[in-house]
């Protein structure tokens, strides 16, 4: 089965998951833009990490036969960072032009305070000129409250609702969610938030319209298989194979399509692969010898 995993930071993760993922069937991704574990201290390491994200990453990608997408932005932590946080804002437009770029993401809420709600609602703004679809986190602490807030927020813009993924949700958050127009999204992971039985009967109670899942997977205890992982428990709980696919492809696919940067027929092939190819001179072969696939 295709998957398309839509909320994983590669840049974290070591080449053995690109080889894995690729094997378990996921065929494309979205790597939205985030923190690095601790607060940057200057607008130019911003700048070298969405480079990297539209550059190496995608390369990295393809050598595994994936299409790797990303979304640009000021993650919601890093908005309270007086340091940073007006000047990235100022060079996200002309990175929002960029080829692979089909979302703005991650922003949302974090601690929730007021800066964060400032940096939102700037992004959404720049998502809407730019006409991309928005990856909108949700803050782990207070998770009901965070999504009441940023619902308010969506509502007093009049905001397209279709543009809109409201991730890391959970049993409770859906019932928020259901009835917006938005995508829901739902985070797996191996020990904390949703897990695969969770999901599943999610799935069973609610049905896949306007559903994602993901792994998020990051430098945190996590595991780029969880959506597959997902895929088997489902089948195991009787979902039928078209509401897996639908879930694990044609929603995700469906809502960053929407970006205007690529077409569902695109993916409809795995990307090309050459490993004799290099990106600026550098490969990932460390020796060995280059093969054509």
């Amino acid at each position: 089965m295709r998957i398309f995993e839509p909320h994983i930071h590669m840049f974290s993760r070591v080449t053995d998951d690109y080889q894995r993922m690729a094997t378990a069937g996921v065929r494309g991704i979205l790597e939205p833009a985030f923190w690095l574990g601790q607060n940057r201290t200057s607008v130019g390491s911003f700048i070298d990490y969405f480079d990297t994200l539209i550059g190496w990453e995608r390369f990295r990608a393809r050598q595994f036969g994936m299409h790797h997408f990303c979304g640009i932005s000021l993650n919601p932590r890093e908005a309270n960072n007086e340091r940073v946080n007006a000047g990235v804002l100022e060079v996200l437009p002309r990175y929002l032009e960029k080829n692979g770029v089909v979302c703005v993401g991650e922003i949302g809420l974090d601690d929730q305070t007021r800066t964060e709600e400032q940096f939102l609602i700037a992004q959404l703004e720049l998502a809407a000129q730019h006409g991309l679809p928005v990856l909108i986190h949700t803050p782990h602490r207070d998770k009901k409250k965070g999504f009441e807030r940023i619902i308010a927020l969506l509502s007093d813009l009049d905001y397209d609702m279709r543009m809109v993924l409201l991730d890391h949700g959970n049993e409770e958050t859906i019932k928020l969610t259901r009835d917006l127009g938005c995508m829901s999204g739902f985070s797996i992971y191996p020990f904390t938030k949703m897990d695969e039985a969770r999901m599943t009967a999610i799935v069973l109670e609610y049905g896949v319209e306007r559903l994602i899942v993901n792994s998020a997977a990051d430098w945190g205890v996590s595991d780029p298989l969880l959506v597959p992982k997902t895929v088997v428990k489902m089948r195991q709980a009787g979902v039928s194979e078209e509401d897996i696919e639908t879930l694990v492809w044609r929603n995700p696919v469906g809502f960053f399509a929407q970006s205007g940067r690529f077409t569902p027929a695109d993916l409809e092939q795995p990307a090309a692969i050459d490993r004799r190819e290099t990106y600026e001179g550098n490969s990932m072969l460390r020796g060995q010898d280059p093969e054509r696939i």
